[in-house]
């Protein structure tokens, strides 16, 4: 199995030792129907505490390091080493200006924050990808989980859908559950929702399976349960019973599988995202966020200009700036973007200056990321870079205030400790403080 596919819970030998009569049984049945949902959802049955801001998060993951030169902190009067090769355009925030590409994003300006001072200390791609994915930062003893799937863990299912959903399917192991059981891992679309032919799997009966033999099966499910009930009683059995239930809910439950359906969406609003990877990938995020999924991972593009930036950026920036920009438009039309958190964040930075290859190399000291919606404040630029973009010039925004920050807005307490494999209680955040300077 590639390091890079969502690992199934009896994938996971720890987690397959522990299995009962029953849960073997299961597997049988479930395999008989020829679904695989049960996979992916194991529930906890918890809800937000009330203070919340935001009842969803959208994660918009651009792989590989955009550069902030490149993006969202341009350094016009720069020399032209570290300036790079674009311009800059201005915003609706006084003073402030992005790149010449995202016209777009500069005309909702007003509804976001940039942070120009993320700062970490890990240039290679995995460790950095890592602490964005995780709020930690790289250990060789445990394997943390994913913000998503503590998301997942912590506040659960609504409306029979799958807490965590990755688009177009589980980009690294990083985003995964961690040391927490792999039910709280994300469920994939399994495909590109820009294809044609795209079609979410799993989602439909096999082709030999019509709905009064899948109501059969589920009758002598029913039937197993109870036997198995009266022979074993745990409380693994009854969190069995919801891990079925709920894949069993999200076949037979037209509404939940309506969530999926890009299709319904309009004509016009596809043109206003762009038919293309990031419009169809944020068209879905808004789509699921609406429906009840509580935490859309998404990634978009390649951003690891080592050499030609000038040729990565104009290939994969406007695609990102149509689409993010009638997203958070989206959002906001549906009185949806107060409740709902978008976060573009990525691996790293870039190096300051333009090297040999025309290209900019890992840069982890600093780099920027954008927030909206979810209790966020509107029109806002948090901390700044120095002249050349180089180090954290004012509040540089450490990975764990960043996800203490996060977390805080969902309602989750992020310094509650969960268990983990020994029972060794572990924080969700170590060390974090919530930014509050970030929140409206």
């Amino acid at each position: 199995m590639s390091d890079f596919q969502p690992v199934t819970w009896y994938d996971d030998p720890a987690h397959f030792r522990k299995v009962s009569r029953r849960d073997f049984l299961y597997v049988g049945l479930v395999g008989g129907l020829g679904l695989t949902l049960g996979d992916f959802f194991k529930l906890r049955a918890a809800d937000a505490a009330a203070d919340a801001k935001a009842k969803a998060v959208i994660h918009i993951f651009l792989p590989g390091g955009i550069s902030a030169h490149e993006s969202f902190d341009p350094k016009p009067f720069a020399p032209v080493e570290v300036r790079g090769p674009f311009g800059s355009i201005p915003t609706k925030l006084d003073g402030v200006a992005f790149n010449e590409l995202l016209k777009e994003t500069a005309q909702i300006a007003d509804k976001i924050t940039v942070v120009r001072s993320m700062t970490h200390g890990e240039a290679a791609h995995e460790r950095g990808t890592h602490n964005m994915f995780t709020g930690y930062k790289p250990s060789p003893a445990i394997q943390y989980p994913s913000i998503g799937s503590v998301v997942s863990h912590e506040l659960g299912v609504r409306n029979d859908l799958p807490p965590y959903v990755c688009i177009p399917s589980q980009p690294n192991p990083y985003a995964g559950s961690g040391y927490l059981s792999n039910a709280y891992g994300p469920f994939s679309l399994g495909g590109d929702p820009a294809n044609e032919k795209f079609n979410v799997r799993d989602l439909s009966l096999p082709p030999d399976v019509d709905h009064e033999r899948f109501a059969q099966r589920q009758s002598i499910l029913a039937t197993v349960d109870a036997h198995f009930r009266e022979l074993e009683k745990s409380d693994a059995l009854d969190a069995m019973d919801s891990f079925y239930q709920r894949a069993y809910g999200l076949v037979s439950s037209q509404k939940a599988r309506e969530a999926f359906n890009l299709k319904a969406e309009p004509d016009a609003l596809k043109d206003e995202y762009g038919r293309n990877g990031a419009g169809m990938r944020m068209l879905m995020a808004r789509r699921l966020v609406e429906s009840g999924v509580r935490f859309v991972s998404l990634v978009y593009g390649g951003w690891d200009h080592h050499s030609n930036v000038r040729g990565g950026i104009q290939k994969d920036l406007p695609q990102f700036d149509k689409a993010y920009a009638a997203l958070i438009r989206d959002l906001d039309r549906r009185g949806m973007l107060d409740s709902t958190l978008v976060m573009v964040t990525t691996e790293f930075g870039r190096t300051p200056k333009i090297n040999k290859d025309a290209g900019r190399d890992h840069w982890p000291r600093v780099f920027s990321i954008a927030l909206a919606g979810g209790g966020i404040k509107h029109g806002s630029i948090y901390g700044s870079s120095n002249e050349t973009g180089a180090e954290p010039d004012e509040n540089p925004l450490s990975v764990e205030d960043f996800a203490m920050t996060i977390y805080k807005q969902l309602g989750i307490d992020g310094a509650k400790k969960l268990m983990s494999p020994g029972n060794r209680p572990i924080d969700i955040v170590r060390g974090g403080q919530v930014v509050n300077e970030l929140l409206a």
